[in-house]
């Protein structure tokens, strides 16, 4: 069983930045594999990048390839997500999610794919 907590969500002008930590708690943080989804009013659940647990291979959706960066630090039991250049369309409530196992980048992409959630934590980018 893991439990993620969330933090570091705020308001942000356009072009700024803000960085998402996720903490887990349980032993096993380094055999699971870590992401962040996020999901704008009225929309669905989208993936928005994860990280690998046996070689930290990373893997982004395409709207924020080049602007966000997922790491982990497992000492810490915290995953990160430093978010550049932020827009408008970033706006979102931003969930840290995990699992234990490594899938398919296609299904990985999949809220269905990932067992543990966080709460969430709201990002809003103002224009």
């Amino acid at each position: 069983q893991v439990q993620l907590v969330e933090s570091g969500g705020g308001e942000v002008e356009a072009g700024g930045s803000l960085t998402l930590s996720c903490a887990a708690s349980g032993r096993t943080f380094d055999s699971y594999r870590m992401g962040w989804f996020r999901q704008a009013p009225g929309k669905e659940r989208e993936f928005v990048a994860a990280v690998r647990r046996n070689d930290w291979r990373k893997y982004y959706a395409d709207s924020v390839n080049g602007r966000f960066t997922i790491t982990r630090d497992n000492a810490k039991k915290t995953v990160f997500l430093q978010m550049n250049s932020l827009k408008s369309g970033d706006t979102a409530v931003y969930y840290c999610a995990g699992d234990p196992g490594d899938t398919a980048i296609t299904t990985m992409k999949s809220s269905s794919w990932w067992t543990y959630w966080g709460q969430g934590t709201q990002v809003t980018v103002s224009s």
